[in-house]
């Protein structure tokens, strides 16, 4: 479940549509080994938008905040690949913002079929926003709130050099996994018009898993 992990990158991003293939078979094979095989990162994952919006979504779950920030990842970030200064061109309207898990809701399998995600803005205090999402939380579906690491989200590096994005605008984030594309819809409606009273600048998208690599999976291949 993306809550079992303390930091989280998210990464919304357009992709030239002519480089879709070369774009998967570089995240799959190169980028998210690449990427789990930092210490302290557990698992990269990709989605495709089910809707209008931002075609793919990318992630990537740390055991804590700070190794979003640490040597290690910033060495990576700071030294791209052939390949990785390649397909970094080919990304569109690209948005990457850093996060640190405030709480969770919910119970379920290592990992759901679909995803939704919804930023925003919030004035109430914290604990109103973890109990809101514990009341909205599905049955065995899990669900997490995050708030924007807004001092590692702006750290400039040599990959964001080619891409040219920056963080997003809203301070909070909610996702919620769930088996079935329509539960987890109306989990979201349900959400959002929680939400609507005094949330602003709300953005929500719902998407399908496409791949997933987990750094037990990895480990597993080279003891193997």
């Amino acid at each position: 479940m993306i809550e079992n992990g303390q930091g989280f990158m998210g990464f919304w991003s357009d992709i030239d549509p002519p480089y879709h293939l070369r774009y998967q078979e570089w995240h799959n094979c190169e980028h998210m080994p690449e990427r789990v095989a930092v210490p302290g990162f557990l698992e990269g994952r990709r989605y495709r938008n089910l809707g209008a919006g931002t075609t793919f979504f990318m992630c990537y779950v740390t055991r804590s905040p700070d190794v979003l920030a640490s040597p290690a990842y910033l060495a990576a970030l700071n030294r791209p690949t052939p390949w990785t200064q390649e397909a970094l061109t080919k990304f569109r309207n690209p948005t990457r913002t850093l996060y640190a898990r405030l709480g969770s809701a919910g119970s379920g399998p290592v990992h759901r079929p679909y995803l939704a995600l919804l930023r925003f803005d919030d004035p109430r205090p914290q604990a109103e926003l973890s109990a809101l999402l514990a009341a909205q939380a599905g049955a065995g579906d899990p669900a997490s709130l995050f708030e924007v690491n807004v001092a590692a989200s702006g750290i400039m590096t040599e990959e964001r050099k080619i891409y040219s994005g920056g963080p997003g605008r809203q301070q909070y984030l909610i996702a919620l996994e769930g088996g079935t594309e329509a539960a987890l819809r109306a989990r979201l409606d349900r959400l959002t018009t929680a939400l609507s009273g005094s949330a602003g600048d709300l953005d929500a998208g719902v998407f399908w898993l496409e791949n997933r690599i987990r750094t037990q999976d990895l480990q597993s291949q080279q003891s193997g």
